[in-house]
């Protein structure tokens, strides 16, 4: 286990040098949903309180912004001291970084305007390092990439792990021995990603339930009709998985068939029909197969988000949310339904990773963790 910023004692005046996920949504240059930097505040404020002088990176990648200027009025309006940095390291960056009050912070622009930072250049993670006398990464979400600013930098500098890192790791890695029944509810798509962590659970869990795109792989394999459904190319072997009696696919799917919305069988698909949602006695099962478990694990939707299908998603949440077994949850779309439904209170664990929860769970490491070591 890397060292946490919890053990940081005398730093007053000391430059920090903090990597934080503010890849957040943005909507008409606002900040549309503040959770990952919600969950940041405590590690920050810590850093404040010992004096710190806080340098924060960050990276941004999206259609509506590739500047984090939106995160910096975002922590101007929650009355922190912070002042924005547009270019990296030249004179006037230095002179910023070292006339910074204790307790005061900078933001410096998107990392990723730099190709150094997705090459993890020695040359750009050193700059950054040379900047500062210690470094922190509290962003979980992005160290599933070998970036210069999350496995660069810390060959360069004392480093620690966030507080909301390490709860990231704490709770992640109770799902590797859970309270059973254990029950792990994987949806989405990218099933070509995701297979390795439906082999892996198989030997864990009680149940998988298989939702999303990713079911219908399982159906075309079983000799199911799939119609116009996507499905990942591939033998994965899925038959012999579900032959473990441990596999849980949708019993009926929302179908959508030009302007037509259906609910059909899978057995019953016909050319043309899609697969774009879980239907109501699917969810009718997973409330009967949640209740009687002690442990869910969830990432990914049921349904197809980008094009508006988040009922069974959303269904699924309020299910999670009312029963008594310990939960953790994850996933973009997964947060957005349980944003939309203010229920992130209602949930054991919510986790700020999306691809980096999927590499955890199915590595038990990052390259950011083993970096911090």
């Amino acid at each position: 286990m890397p060292n946490s910023v919890s053990s940081l004692k005398d730093i007053r005046g000391k430059k920090v040098l903090l990597r934080l996920d503010l890849n957040v949504p943005v909507r008409d240059g606002k900040v549309a949903d503040d959770f990952r930097i919600k969950k940041s505040i405590p590690t920050i404020e810590l850093l404040r309180s010992l004096g710190a002088k806080i340098i924060i990176i960050s990276h941004c990648e999206g259609k509506e912004s590739t500047t984090l200027k939106p995160a910096f009025e975002y922590f101007l309006e929650k009355k922190f001291d912070i002042s924005f940095v547009e270019s990296y390291v030249d004179e006037k960056t230095v002179e910023i970084v070292n006339a910074l009050p204790e307790g005061g912070m900078v933001l410096f622009e998107n990392l990723r305007i730099y190709a150094g930072e997705k090459e993890n250049d020695s040359v750009f993670a050193k700059s950054l390092a040379d900047l500062a006398d210690i470094y922190v990464n509290e962003a979980f979400s992005a160290s599933h990439r070998a970036h210069a600013s999350i496995v660069g930098i810390p060959k360069y500098l004392p480093s620690y792990m966030g507080m909301l890192f390490e709860s990231e790791i704490e709770h992640l890695s109770k799902t590797f021995s859970p309270p059973k029944p254990f029950l792990f509810i994987l949806g989405g798509a990218k099933f070509d990603t995701k297979i390795p962590l439906i082999k892996k659970f198989l030997e864990i869990a009680d149940f998988i339930f298989v939702g999303g795109a990713l079911a219908n792989n399982f159906f075309r394999d079983l000799g199911y009709p799939v119609g116009a459904s996507v499905v990942s190319e591939g033998d994965f072997g899925l038959k012999e998985m579900f032959s473990s009696g441990k596999i849980i696919l949708p019993i009926d799917v929302v179908v959508k068939n030009k302007e037509t919305i259906s609910i059909k069988n899978p057995k019953d698909i016909k050319d043309g029909d899609i697969m774009i949602d879980a239907g109501v006695e699917t969810l009718m099962k997973l409330k009967e197969i949640v209740g009687a478990s002690k442990y869910v694990l969830w990432n990914g939707p049921l349904g197809n988000f980008e094009i508006g299908f988040k009922e069974g998603t959303l269904e699924l949440a309020k299910i999670i949310s009312e029963n008594t077994a310990e939960s953790v949850v994850g996933g973009a779309d997964t947060l957005a339904a349980i944003a939309s439904l203010d229920l992130e209170d209602k949930f054991g664990f919510v986790s700020s990773g999306g691809g980096a929860m999927l590499d955890f769970l199915a590595n038990g490491t990052l390259p950011g963790i083993e970096a911090l070591k």
